[in-house]
């Protein structure tokens, strides 16, 4: 049988193991996926070293940059993104891939509008540089948020003013406030200065509406959550895993 994983920190909740089981199931595929919770990505070596049957893995908060420390090589796409979700096992190598950014792409295509010309990134995680990769690859300006401004292209979250907000129209959430059973955290923008032309896009998936999406719906915005984002970059994975 074989074996693929998730790699993360308290990832109880994990979208990828109910997906992949059910996936295993529908389509009778001899496989199993598992959770790796670890509270050091250094740990992955006992990992790989203890689970002679896996396969592949997928990363997740807080590990998709640090995990690249522990890997053999990454492709070119993950390279210029700074960041990995995805590892395949191929002849004893790892290899670190990203398809964070396609299942971005792909979610997020179908609902943009003339409006939405300049972002904001709210965090500067891992996901946030493959939604900065998405967002490159349809020449949308964006900023990036966080709470200490490290370059030019980052600003802190008390530097969000009426200005920024109004002519940023679309908003995405790459950080994990919001996350059940978190659910009353968001973060902390001034949500009365969005509109109806603005559109929010969370990557967290559960609850189906966040804290975040709910203020910007009771706004008038437009919103979504990660869920088709992350059914996307679990097929670009599966496809990966089976090159």
């Amino acid at each position: 049988m074989r074996k693929y994983g998730l790699i993360g920190k308290n990832i109880d909740y994990s979208f990828s193991k109910a997906y992949f089981s059910k996936k295993f199931e529908k389509y009778n595929i001899d496989a199993s996926y598992v959770n790796f919770d670890i509270d050091d990505i250094s740990k992955i070596k006992e990992i790989i070293k203890k689970e002679k049957d896996l396969c592949g893995l997928n990363v997740t908060i807080p590990y998709k940059q640090s995990v690249v420390d522990f890997l053999d090589n990454i492709d070119d796409n993950a390279k210029s993104i700074g960041a990995v979700n995805t590892i395949k096992f191929d002849n004893g190598k790892l290899i670190g891939y990203n398809t964070d950014a396609y299942g971005f792409i792909k979610s997020l295509f179908p609902l943009l509008e003339k409006q939405h010309q300049k972002a904001l990134v709210l965090g500067s995680g891992g996901a946030s540089k493959a939604v900065c990769s998405g967002l490159k690859s349809f020449d949308i300006d964006y900023r990036i948020v966080s709470r200490s401004a490290k370059n030019d292209l980052q600003i802190t979250y008390d530097q969000l003013d009426k200005d920024i907000i109004e002519s940023h129209k679309l908003i995405v959430n790459c950080t994990p406030l919001g996350t059940h059973p978190n659910i009353h955290e968001s973060p902390n923008i001034p949500y009365e200065y969005i509109g109806n032309k603005h559109f929010l896009f969370d990557l967290v998936y559960n609850p189906k509406v966040t804290t975040f999406l709910a203020q910007g719906s009771n706004q008038g915005a437009k919103i979504c959550n990660g869920y088709d984002m992350l059914r996307f970059q679990a097929e670009k994975a599966w496809e990966i895993w089976n090159a």
